[in-house]
């Protein structure tokens, strides 16, 4: 069996269609929506996405609701554009 996802990633489920560019979207968007990211009370990396704009620890169990492929609130958003 070959390797056939392995440039292509997560959006080598699409084969040929739809173009390049749409498909590279897709792969960073998925690998940064299904990555740990880190969790806003503990600050362990242990938050993983649960649903739309769902998120939930699995470590101290706090569940939140953020962006939809990313935790990021909107008072983490307004930081980040002052800087």
């Amino acid at each position: 069996m070959s390797k056939r996802t392995n440039k292509a990633g997560s959006s080598g489920r699409f084969g040929a269609r739809y173009g390049v560019i749409v498909r590279n979207r897709v792969k960073s968007i998925e690998a940064q929506q299904k990555m740990r990211h880190e969790c806003p009370v503990c600050h362990h990396t242990s938050v993983k996405r649960v649903s739309s704009g769902i998120w939930e620890c699995s470590r101290c169990k706090t569940k939140f609701a953020a962006q939809a492929y990313t935790p990021n609130t909107k008072k983490e958003i307004s930081k980040v554009s002052e800087q």
